[in-house]
């Protein structure tokens, strides 16, 4: 099965001048870009319940400023590097549809049509996603406990919204699900229609493109060093740039912290804990030899199991656990390579000399 299969997810060489990415590295990006909504969201709750008074504003107005600053760091990232930020992320680039045979350095940038159609695209379609996901569940809140007469205007038209809404998400979602299946079998050059309204497909970095961007490093010229509005500009710009490479290098150790706090709270693994806790003491091991060569132990603990006197320079097996006295034990362990009380192997090296407070 995964022989008949494995054409489907093999990036076919692009006619374009690149290469096509799989669809896993596609939906991966897109998947980075949705989850970055709802922790920055949380973070925003966390700092508003904290205090109120200085961080309020924020949890009220989430969407404008979460809207504002994806905008700058996508335009940063459009300008830069020729891709979203999730999509730089994942070593891809956005090349127009119609365009040149060879594609121009991801540091080029985009055609300027297509560079603002993926910036409204990637700001402005999340951000009224969310607002009608928002009035949605308002409404249906209002609903259920709506002071509208039933024979109203109003109450009767968004009932009306509601109703069509879930047909509506569903034509919305299906259409990318066929697009995304038109892609797997060749049959699209993006797996998303919002690249298709952005004249964009999707392309994986080159050698040229990660040599190009390593190379581009803005220097002010002489002329532009006595102009305050160029400074402040600049000043911006390497700000934002810090700011989204920060984000970026930071991302995927986060990602691996999320993924291993995931799996630790998660609740198989709690229950495997709990499991392993609950489990009974286990009984002391038993004698595995208990021929003439066998030694048991003494009713007192403070006596050497093989002379049976007080012991001296007490020195434990790491095999077994048990102490005897350093001469006695050494001896033992050198002629027979085993442990007095348990049999089990052992060699001169899991002598363990103990140290008491007294001595």
């Amino acid at each position: 099965m995964a022989e008949l299969g494995a054409h489907l997810t093999a990036p076919p060489a692009d006619g374009g001048g690149g290469q096509r990415p799989s669809v896993f590295e596609a939906v991966a990006q897109e998947s980075l870009t949705a989850a970055l909504r709802p922790a920055l969201r949380h973070l925003a709750k966390v700092l508003a319940e904290s205090n109120p008074g200085r961080f309020g504003w924020l949890w009220r107005w989430f969407d404008e400023a979460y809207a504002v600053l994806d905008l700058l760091l996508q335009q940063h990232y459009l300008a830069t590097c020729s891709a979203s930020f999730s999509e730089n992320f994942y070593s891809l680039k956005r090349v127009p549809l119609r365009g040149r045979q060879r594609p121009a350095p991801a540091a080029a940038g985009l055609p300027k049509k297509q560079h603002w159609q993926s910036l409204l695209l990637l700001v402005l379609v999340p951000y009224l996603k969310g607002k009608l996901e928002r009035l949605v569940a308002s409404l249906r809140e209002e609903d259920e406990y709506s002071i509208h007469p039933p024979s109203s205007s109003w109450k009767r038209f968004y009932r009306a919204f509601l109703a069509a809404y879930p047909f509506v998400l569903m034509s919305w979602e299906g259409w990318f699900l066929v697009q995304q299946l038109c892609y797997i079998l060749g049959k699209a050059q993006h797996h998303s229609p919002l690249l298709r309204l952005a004249g964009v497909r999707l392309v994986r970095l080159t050698a040229e493109d990660i040599q190009s961007l390593e190379r581009k490093v803005p220097v002010p010229t002489s002329g532009q060093a006595h102009s305050i509005t160029t400074r402040v500009q600049s000043a911006a710009r390497r700000a934002l740039g810090g700011i989204a490479f920060s984000l970026s290098s930071g991302l995927a150790v986060c990602v691996f912290f999320l993924q291993f706090l995931d799996w630790w709270y998660s609740s198989e693994n709690q229950e495997t804990i709990k499991s392993l806790t609950a489990l009974p003491t286990p009984p002391p091991p038993l004698h595995l030899d208990h021929g003439e060569g066998s030694v048991l132990l003494p009713k007192l603990k403070t006596l050497c199991p093989l002379c049976r006197k007080v012991r001296v320079n007490a020195t434990a097996l790491s095999t077994s656990g048990f102490v005897f006295c350093y001469r006695c034990v050494y001896g033992y362990v050198k002629a027979h390579q085993r442990c007095p009380v348990t049999g089990y192997a052992t060699e001169l090296q899991h002598l363990v000399k103990l140290y008491s407070p007294e001595s």
